[in-house]
């Protein structure tokens, strides 16, 4: 067994959305990034493969082409389906975001991203699967030790390590590199489940995403069916297949009893014959991820290791949504590293860094508690009755929640209701 060491100014630890993001700004400040990248591209990963148009803001943010001809399929909006109610809604639009979203399969999206960072100056590295922090003498994370993967997937024997100034994990939701730096999930933050599949079908170019908001979970021994916390999607890819799938939010206290493939098996059976989602289009299995949620890993920096993504558990506990927060995140990691780095002395720097942790809760932070909550209600399947009877009929009631479900307020100025939404999030204390 052989060991190499290479030293970068900054590395980053995964390359998907949010690493990628982190690596293609942290480039265009001048800095030297090395992307460690456990996977060789083209990779898959669990998702609904769905943009709103905060994730639509960060992708033009970033300059990464977004024509239609580039494999981007164009959203108009939002159609739910609930309580024998179907409603289109389309997506807001303003000074602050774009009035579309887009589909894209993360088996495409992430080394899009990825080949982005690279066009910037980023240096990836793929099949290097970090497996430790190098501390230094303070106990400060100054490099990561990795295992060499091959192309089958399994280790070479090689083992490499790499030295930096910062390191950026964005390592997903196990987030070895997080557990290393003694930073385990928090247990009063809510999780969440996705399965998803590809099918085959005429419905493969819509122009709406589609939510459902009832889905039933078999009971047992007798007992009633129940109405999970959470919904089910058909997002159109525009290749000739739809994303199939469901998320569900472990507040509700059957969260663990069920078998959320049948879930999605029995609901996919209540289709229309002609949508053609079946075993016979099915491509590939159903297959599912943990969604972490309202920042269930802190801090989001400490002793040199700056958390982004899923490793910092930025998903949306309102829609299952982490890749615009992802991409956020590493903006604004890249702008405080890039600053910190500047800085005459360690103590400096170090202030600068601990910047980070202020930043992305003064963006989320407030919002993220409010989700908390929303998600502890929804786990009632009492009160995801009343919400799915009295809500979908009120069609400004959800133009309202389509704002605060996609967080889609405009950030300065707008209607009332985006200064409500405003004004809700900046009095919310962020935890």
């Amino acid at each position: 067994m052989s060991e190499q060491v290479e030293s970068a100014d900054v590395i980053v630890v995964g390359a998907g959305p949010g690493g990628a993001s982190t690596a293609a700004y942290l480039a265009g400040h001048g800095l030297d990034v090395l992307v460690l990248e456990k996977a060789t591209f083209p990779r898959d990963k669990i998702c609904g493969d769905g943009l709103t148009p905060r994730a639509v803001r960060e992708l033009i943010q970033l300059g990464v082409p977004i024509d239609e001809q580039d494999g981007w399929h164009r959203t108009q909006g939002l159609r739910i389906l609930g309580g024998g109610m179907r409603l289109e809604l389309d997506w807001p639009g303003s000074a602050t975001f774009p009035p579309f979203g887009l589909v894209r399969t993360r088996h495409d999206l992430d080394e899009l991203l990825a080949r982005h960072a690279v066009s910037r100056g980023a240096r990836l590295l793929e099949g290097i699967n970090v497996q430790s922090p190098v501390l230094d003498g303070r106990g400060h994370i100054c490099g990561v030790k990795a295992k060499v993967m091959g192309p089958d997937g399994r280790a070479t024997g090689e083992l490499r390590e790499f030295r930096a100034q910062v390191v950026v994990a964005a390592d997903g939701n196990s987030s070895r590199l997080s557990l290393g730096m003694d930073r385990p999930r928090r247990e009063d933050r809510p999780m969440g489940v996705a399965v998803r599949a590809y099918y085959e079908s005429p419905r493969h170019d819509d122009t709406y995403l589609e939510s459902w908001l009832e889905l039933w979970a078999k009971g047992t021994d007798g007992a009633p069916d129940t109405l999970m916390p959470g919904y089910g999607w058909i997002f159109p890819v525009g290749d000739g297949t739809s994303n199939v799938g469901l998320g569900i939010l472990d507040t509700a206290e059957e969260f663990g009893t069920f078998d959320y493939r049948d879930v999605m098996r029995r609901w996919i059976a209540t289709m229309p014959e002609g949508w053609t989602y079946s075993e016979e289009t099915q491509q590939g299995p159903i297959r599912g991820a943990a969604l972490p949620m309202c920042f269930n890993r802190q801090p989001l920096y400490d002793r040199g290791l700056l958390l982004v993504g899923d490793a910092g558990g930025m998903v949306n506990p309102f829609n299952g949504e982490g890749i615009a927060e992802a991409m956020e995140a590493g903006r604004h990691a890249a702008e405080v590293i890039a600053s910190a780095l500047v800085r005459a002395t360690p103590g400096e720097r170090e202030a600068v860094l601990r910047s980070y942790t202020s930043a992305m809760k003064d963006s989320l932070g407030g919002y993220y508690t409010l989700g908390r909550h929303f998600a502890t209600l929804i786990g009632k399947p009492e009160v995801m009755r009343l919400a799915v009877k009295y809500g979908l009929p009120r069609r400004s009631m959800m133009r309202l929640l389509l704002k605060i479900m996609a967080n889609l307020p405009q950030e300065r100025g707008g209607k009332l209701d985006d200064r409500i939404i405003n004004a809700l999030t900046r009095m919310t204390p962020a935890a």
